[in-house]
């Protein structure tokens, strides 16, 4: 798909400047330092050669076509180079000036512009203000940098110019192997789900590395994200994850950015291995790019310092994955081959004057023993620098057997000993909690990958009766559905609501009263009134009729004096519940990846401890039930009632009903369940509170 992008035989660099310090210069510099076997066709009517290539005035004087136009004009004169561009037979453009939607409403037209032109010519685009692109085993570097990595298989796109120049440079000192790198700009055409998709199928690309601000069309890349997590790993870094960084992504790139949650529930949805910062990135990116992926989870810790090892093994609890011992033989063996002093249990202390062949003999042992499926190999220098070179060297050396080694070399004189072991294909951390985190990915993708396939229930509703709800409401434009008729619709999306009616009048009320039993609630329900309870708009446990006349009357007085603009639709008669663990669900349509929905425990829990789970709807009952697992206060949902606990699969199905009313209703915008009362295991959960907002655009696919 983009074979022109990555593979093209001829370059077209336009603007190629004679100044060195120029953009075009450093270009047109970068392809002919690292040897670009194909042909290079510098444009620039004031020169005649550039880098000892001889120079086209106009690309139209240049006697044969091009596969790749690269594009360093100022912007104000990039739609006629475009347009050059494609009249010369160009495949695909890059577009590396700046001066386009990120300086102002003028600039995003010109973006408009070229992408058009290359739209009509069905020519891929890439930019614009972005770096340009790498393909190292091909020696294209069109790239404005003097770095060169060796070739690999970690290939990266980036948002941000300054961060792709950043990973670049990490790539190039850690010794990483390089296949693709992309720096995708204003994403006026190729986005990152166009590259997902193609590095997806780059034979070349074992690990796929990311830094993104924000996606575009969001469900289509959570469709290109799964398809590439199916096939490798794809590790992402996102910013703009707070308010105020949010505010500046937009400031920047004039882009709307959905919340981190959204995100968060998207990577997860699709397999993508999130990195925290870029120390962590460039773990993940080492770990999966040089080492076999784990078989299981349980990890052996080896070093010579007892500290350290302890850490680690602390480390590995603490991210659920288990400590592991060496069978009987094996101890048996390493006992024999180590110092009486050493310990063989987990983690293994080769104690401090532990040199190469203590390393080696351990290493052997261990990855030989059926009880481990990878480890982590501390080193903590307490000698001469050679010392610690010695043992990165056997450990270098004694790799192997499928099982994964991560490397934790402390000290200033392990300098040299982790560059060896990157060298070597040991991911050298720096630290063993950081080494931990990376295996931790390891087997957290190895076990999405062999995850069952996705079911999503379909439930029996009543979708008409809904449909009438809504479309009402749409007619009169009025976006907000009040407490009685949101629980109409979760009436028909088969929630056990309590019994109850809408009345104008107060013997109404009290008709409606005798009739469900009591005692009742009494609510008022109004358009006008979001927090109703803050003006007495609730009144609870009434026990007859005359608290209801009385309830009634007093509501509608207060109100009147309170709110006197407010419109009252009449109050809501409804039979109160039984006291019950009160829990919050919830849906937002999030502006990139559309129904969002939330699970919490009622008070503190979320206001204070914002102790909430997330994931993207349609959810399956598995994701529910993992979303419930995922709160800090799960195990007290299940303790709280005792032997007996509470429903939680009664509750995952709750989840995922309002999965299903969002996607049957892109129109619905948010609800909000609070809360909702759930009793002993066997009780079904009952929707005490709720709110239905209708409004916002349906998310594009």
């Amino acid at each position: 798909m983009l074979e022109p992008l990555f593979n093209p035989q001829t370059v077209a660099v336009i603007g190629a400047s004679r100044r060195p310090d120029a953009f075009g210069h450093r270009l047109l510099a970068g392809l002919v330092e690292a040897g670009f076997p194909g042909t290079l066709v510098p444009v620039n009517p004031a020169a005649s050669e550039v880098c000892g290539l001889p120079c086209q005035p106009r690309l139209a004087t240049f006697p044969g076509s091009i596969d790749l136009a690269l594009v360093a004009v100022p912007a104000a004169v990039c739609k006629e180079a475009v347009r050059e561009a494609l009249d010369a037979g160009a495949r695909a453009v890059a577009v590396l000036s700046v001066g386009f939607r990120e300086a102002g409403e003028a600039g995003a037209e010109r973006e408009r512009e070229i992408a058009e032109l290359c739209r009509q010519r069905d020519v891929r685009l890439l930019g614009p203000n972005c770096l340009g692109l790498i393909n190292a085993s091909r020696r294209l570097f069109a790239f404005a940098s003097p770095l060169r990595p060796k070739p690999g298989g970690i290939s990266v796109f980036s948002q941000s110019s300054a961060v792709c120049a950043l990973l670049l440079e990490r790539l190039t000192a850690d010794h990483l192997g390089l296949a693709k790198m992309i720096s995708i700009g204003n994403k006026a055409d190729l986005s990152e789900s166009d590259l997902l998709r193609a590095l997806a199928e780059d034979h070349e690309t074992k690990v796929i590395v990311a830094y993104l601000e924000s996606v575009g069309a969001g469900p289509g890349f959570v469709r290109a994200a799964e398809h590439a997590t199916a096939r490798k790993p794809v590790i992402i870094l996102r910013s703009a994850t707070t308010l105020a960084g949010r505010k500046a992504v937009a400031a920047h790139s004039g882009e709307v950015i959905g919340q981190d949650s959204a995100y968060g529930a998207a990577f997860r949805r699709a397999g993508i291995i999130r990195a925290e910062d870029i120390r962590g990135l460039f773990n993940l990116a080492a770990a999966f790019s040089l080492q076999p992926l784990p078989r299981g989870s349980r990890v052996l810790i080896l070093t010579n310092a007892g500290g350290p090892g302890i850490m680690a093994v602390d480390a590995v609890e603490r991210a659920g994955l288990t400590a592991a011992y060496l069978d009987p033989q094996s101890a048996t063996r390493l006992r024999q081959k180590l110092p009486r002093a050493a310990t063989i249990y987990n983690p293994i202390d080769l104690l401090a004057g532990a040199g190469p062949e203590d390393y080696r003999a351990a290493l052997s042992i261990a990855l030989t023993d059926h009880n481990i499926d990878a480890l982590v190999v501390i080193c903590v220098g307490q000698g001469p620098e050679s010392q610690s070179l010695a043992n990165a060297q056997a450990l270098v050396a004694g790799q192997g057997g499928g099982k994964p080694i991560l490397a934790c070399f402390l000290g200033h004189e392990a300098r040299t000993a982790r560059d060896c072991l990157l060298t070597g294909g040991v991911p050298a951390c720096g630290s063993p909690e950081e080494a931990v985190a990376a295996l931790k990915a390891m087997w957290e993708y190895v076990s999405w990958r062999n995850r069952p396939p996705r079911v999503v229930t379909r439930f029996k509703v009543n979708r008409r009766r809904v449909e009438r709800i809504i479309s009402r409401h749409q007619r009169g434009q009025r976006p907000r559905i009040n407490e009685a008729k949101a629980k109409d619709i979760l009436r028909a999306y088969s929630f056990l609501v309590p019994a109850g009616r809408l009345a104008a009048s107060a013997e109404e009320a009290v008709e409606i009263a005798d009739r469900i039993g009591y005692p009742v609630a009494l609510k008022v329900i109004s358009p006008d009134l979001v927090r109703k309870g803050e003006l007495d708009g609730v009144r609870l446990n009434i026990p007859n009729r005359q608290g209801v006349r009385d309830g009634f009357d007093l509501m509608l007085l207060r109100m009147a004096r309170q709110a006197p603009q407010a419109a009252i639709d009449g109050i809501y008669v409804e039979k109160m519940l039984d006291r019950g663990l009160e829990v919050i669900l919830g849906l937002h349509r999030d502006p990139q990846f559309g129904p969002l929905l939330m699970f919490g425990l009622g008070g503190i829990n979320v206001e204070v401890m914002k102790d909430v789970a997330f994931n993207l709807a349609p959810i399956t009952f598995d994701e529910a039930m993992t979303m419930l697992a995922s709160t800090r206060s799960y195990r007290s949902l299940l303790e709280r009632r005792g032997e007996a606990g509470v429903d939680v699969a009664a509750l995952a199905g709750c989840l995922q009903r309002i999965s299903q009313l969002a996607t049957d209703f892109p129109q619905i915008a948010e609800v909000e369940i609070n809360p909702l009362i759930i009793g002993e295991s066997g009780g079904e959960p009952v929707v005490a509170n709720a709110k239905i907002t209708l409004g916002g655009e349906i998310i594009g696919q």
